[in-house]
């Protein structure tokens, strides 16, 4: 079934509903499986005649699935959608990366690649990244356990219809020698406002790093910190078994989430004025402006959820803001607007779009 980008714009994935565990400050909890067929070489070496027999296996593989009623995330959500993410547009492949359902490095790459994405938006598999099969299943909050049985379900229901490249000593064989092994990424999406605030945030993160965790960005791997967004993974995946690693990465959150409460206790404690006036600020200007960047965007909004969650600010919901993080992105407001737009005019319906959804659809006080 065809994915009707305008209307999914207006919605969001259950990831970003704040319905989870812990969601005040984890947005989401996300686990990624690479997976490679034996009879094929890496992507890195396929020519692409080996590329697109590749993505019609899958493709047939995932239906026969599909139609079978097995895919566990293919219920609760409604139907699979079945994307050709080389005959999208520029900004349709930049769309499901705001939207976390493939990576940059999938919407930039050249050749046949798809992605199958569940109507709930939980779960993806990306064809053709930079391994065959990128499996991935999100969901709201802190909430790794079940994210992984249901993506250890769907991966043993390939792997019936598949042969995976697999090797008794090293474990699954994979493109990238840190994911050889189980193949296993574990990630859960953090927003640390306060620890950026007490400037505590590079010392937790090499505490994490001496224990082999990872920090990344708003979109993974390669990309910058935005809106005091965090993620954090495992680094390898050789030689532990997945529930191990999975356990690694569920045993920081709990530290990490006091770590950040304790920062927001010291800020209502000792600065409670200059929280107090940030928060307001950034509240007053994401209601008022008329023009404004993405990245400036993001900052602001920053400050407005941490309000919201400390009660300084009663007037906007947590799921409105976790929404407006993705919907001002460059790609959503195109979608938003039913046109493609240059970054002036952007920044002009970002400022719009911001002021019609925290302001109750009317104008704020004082404005003309």
């Amino acid at each position: 079934m065809s994915l009707d980008f305008e209307t999914m714009a207006h919605d969001c994935g259950e990831w970003l509903r704040a319905s989870g565990p812990e969601s005040d400050i984890v947005i989401s909890s996300r686990v990624r499986l690479a997976r490679n067929l034996t009879d094929f070489p890496f992507i890195a070496r396929a020519s692409e005649s080996d590329r697109e027999q590749i993505e019609q296996i899958l493709h047939a593989r995932i239906e026969a699935l599909q139609a079978a009623g097995k895919l566990p995330a293919a219920t609760p959500g409604g139907e699979l959608h079945y994307i050709n993410v080389g005959k999208l547009s520029e900004v349709d492949r930049q769309f499901l990366v705001e939207r976390q359902l493939i990576s940059r490095e999938h919407a930039e790459a050249e050749g046949a690649r798809a992605v199958v994405i569940d109507g709930g938006e939980r779960f993806s598999v990306m064809i053709n990244e930079e391994d065959h099969l990128r499996i991935q299943v999100m969901h709201s909050g802190l909430d790794l356990e079940t994210a992984w049985k249901e993506i250890n379900q769907i991966d043993d229901l390939l792997e019936e219809q598949v042969n995976y490249a697999y090797n008794d000593r090293l474990g699954y064989l994979t493109a990238c020698p840190t994911n050889v092994g189980t193949g296993i990424r574990v990630s859960v999406m953090l927003h640390l406002p306060a620890l950026v605030i007490t400037r505590q945030i590079d010392k937790v993160f090499r505490s994490l790093q001496k224990i082999n965790l990872a920090v990344r960005g708003l979109y993974g791997e390669g990309s910058q910190a935005m809106g005091d967004f965090y993620q954090i993974s495992n680094q390898v995946t050789l030689g532990m078994p997945e529930e191990e690693l999975l356990k690694k990465v569920a045993d920081v959150v709990p530290v990490l989430l006091e770590y950040e409460r304790q920062a927001r206790d010291f800020l209502i404690r000792e600065s409670q004025e200059t929280l107090h006036d940030r928060v307001s600020r950034a509240f007053g200007i994401l209601r008022t402006a008329q023009t404004i960047s993405s990245e400036e965007t993001l900052h602001l909004l920053s400050s407005v959820r941490m309000g919201v969650n400390l009660g300084l600010i009663g007037d906007v919901a947590i799921p409105t803001v976790n929404k407006l993080f993705v919907h001002t992105q460059p790609a959503h407001l195109q979608k938003l607007a039913g046109m493609e737009l240059d970054q002036s005019d952007r920044n002009i319906e970002r400022a719009s779009y911001l002021r019609r959804h925290l302001n109750g659809g009317k104008p704020p006080a004082g404005a003309n």
